[in-house]
């Protein structure tokens, strides 16, 4: 490794140039830097580091999001640092977000010194605990000293934090730092004492994170193997690993399992490991008789649950016993159900699992009421003659490059994908922020998991694009191909599917709130290529060839009323028309 990159031209600059050069060596390949003061030894640091992309973010909560997404993407710690006062506030709701979805997110606040607080300092606010639960761990560190023991500790501190990003969860740290002036990199001769000593590597010889795998706690030997068992694999991050994926398609054809994959799972584009794969199930489960004889008597979840709420009531309704299987630290168990936690990584555990000669009957009643839903759904979608909002999901699946990246936006882009996004062989990799479930972010999100990789597609709805406009002041630093197919349908579809519709003397106002962007120009207003699109065959055509480089807006414009409509009588219908599975395959038998 080169040697290290240290800045001696006065106190400041070394502390941070040290705090740096450790999160270098400790993997932290990008930086998000929203401008301030404060911060500025940060910045300097950051910026004239060979080893790390510093890039800079205008709008602080977009920084956090963008810096959530690089994180996503890489699966290693991203730094992300802002000046003093409520700048770091409004890195809260990514922070949120990093904890409940266990993204390594290293937080860096400049702050003022002890002698400026709590008397009326400019930028100045209570920063201690500043985002309470929601991190991994908290530290002040202290005032910056040239001395060698000083930064000993500043280097102890550093790897400290970033292995808590890490390890034994991963989630956000939060580091807080209080810098006297001169904040640049002045000379000032205040680093003579220590500049010999820290000539070399040797210094950071052996700052390294412990990279400790998880250790199983739980095991499946109370599975009832040889009953019948469904897998259930929802949305997790990170994304299961190819291993994992291997031992799951090998279990589920040894034992005959069905498995019921979101989405959101990324195992819907794997289908061909997987021949008990069942995508449909919100809608199949819809059917009361049918789901009343699809009864497990035990269930294997893998990761989360699902988005369906149908699968949810279903589950809860029946209550069998659950296996929750998981590397995140978090309760997993949201349907009070009867649960077996395990934290390992699916390959860890299956050992503890027998190995009787595979009983597919009930896995055959599964895929004989998939394949009938999924024939069902795909004849009625072309029946929609308008620009009906599903279509573009389903046309997303079969058009866009193998192994692109999709980041799904919450609200009803991930729903329709939950109903609509079919099993297929295009091995499509899905992002999300479903940990808090927030629209927050949500572009800024998409532009750091395409920045520096291949090109990328995000779908989302008009109220979730402004309500993170200010990501696209990032056009000028991103370096990447990020398509957004924008479902505009002036409003929030989801609320066409919640109980507050019947409530018209509020809804359209205070929960639809219905908004008359003209995408055109707030597209035009920063350089990003924007394009109506009218027709399902131009679609298909601009989505099968993504572009190189840079941001476009893919527009299609809806009318979100008739879609929910038309949603729910199409589920109904589909629905009305499966049949119940055969008797050899009910509970019991």
């Amino acid at each position: 490794m080169a040697g290290p990159t240290l800045d001696f031209r006065n106190t400041t600059s070394l502390w941070g140039s040290v705090l740096v050069e450790t999160l270098f060596r400790l993997g932290v390949r990008h930086a998000v830097v929203a401008p301030g003061s404060r911060s500025a030894p940060l910045a300097f640091a950051l910026a004239r580091h060979p080893g790390i992309e510093a890039i800079p973010v205008l709008d602080e909560r977009s920084a956090a999001f963008f810096a959530l997404g690089l994180a996503k993407r890489s699966g290693a710690p991203v730094v992300l640092t802002c000046t003093s006062g409520t700048a770091a506030a409004n890195f809260l709701p990514a922070v949120v977000e990093a904890w409940h979805s266990g993204v390594p997110l290293v937080v860096l606040t400049a702050d003022r010194p002890p002698e400026l607080r709590g008397c009326s300092s400019p930028q100045t606010i209570d920063q201690q605990h500043l985002y309470g639960t929601h991190v991994n761990l908290f530290r002040e560190l202290a005032v910056p000293k040239a001395t060698l023991p000083a930064l000993r500790e500043l280097r102890r501190a550093v790897v400290h934090a970033v292995t808590r990003a890490l390890r034994p969860a991963r989630g956000p740290v939060h580091l807080n730092l209080p810098f006297r002036d001169p904040l640049p990199p002045i000379p000032d001769g205040s680093t003579k004492s220590v500049r010999g000593q820290l000539k070399g590597g040797a210094f950071f010889a052996g700052v390294e994170v412990s990279l400790s795998p998880v250790s199983a706690r739980g095991d499946l030997s109370g599975l009832p193997i040889g009953r019948r068992i469904v897998v259930v694999v929802g949305p997790d991050e990170p994304a299961m690993s190819h291993g994992d994926v291997e031992v799951l398609a090998t279990t589920a054809r040894e034992h005959g399992w069905p498995i019921l994959a979101d989405a959101l799972s990324g195992l819907r584009g794997l289908a061909p490991h997987f021949p008990g794969m069942v995508a449909h199930y919100d809608t199949l489960l819809r059917n009361r008789r049918l789901a009343r004889s699809l009864v497990p008597d035990a269930v294997l979840c893998v990761g989360g649950w699902p988005t369906s709420k149908v699968l949810r009531a279903w589950l809860q309704e029946h209550a069998p016993a659950v296996w929750l299987v998981s590397t995140s630290a978090h309760n997993r168990d949201a349907l009070q159900l009867s649960a077996t936690p395990v934290r390992a990584h699916l390959r860890q555990v299956v050992g503890s699992l027998r190995a009787p000669a595979a009983d597919t009957s009930y896995r055959e009643s599964w895929l004989e009421a998939e394949q009938n839903a999924a024939r069902r759904l795909e004849a009625a979608l072309p029946r929609v003659t308008k620009l009906f909002e599903p279509r573009a999901v389903a046309l997303l699946a079969r058009q866009l490059p193998p192994g692109t990246a999709v980041f799904f936006a919450s609200s009803m882009p991930v729903r329709d994908a939950e109903y609509f996004w079919p099993a297929n062989d295009r091995g499509l990799v899905p992002y999300f922020n479903r940990g808090a479930n927030g629209i927050d972010g949500t572009l800024s999100s998409a532009l750091g998991v395409a920045h520096g990789g291949k090109p990328a597609v995000l779908l989302t709805g008009d109220l979730a694009l402004l309500h993170d406009s200010n990501g696209f002041l990032l056009r000028p630093k991103f370096r990447g191909s990020l398509t957004i197919v924008l479902i505009n349908n002036h409003g929030g579809g989801i609320f066409g599917h919640l109980p507050v519709v019947d409530f018209p003397e509020a809804f359209e106002e205070f929960f639809a709130t219905p908004q008359e962007a003209d995408f055109g120009k707030l597209c035009a207003a920063h350089g990003v290529a924007h394009t109506v699109v009218r027709s399902w065959t131009r679609f298909a055509r601009l989505v099968a060839r993504l572009p190189r480089r840079g941001i476009r807006v893919l527009e299609i414009r809806t009318d979100r009323t008739r879609d929910a409509a038309t949603r729910k009588a199409m589920f109904a219908a589909v629905a009305a028309g499966l049949g119940t599975a055969p008797v050899s395959s009910r509970r019991g038998s």
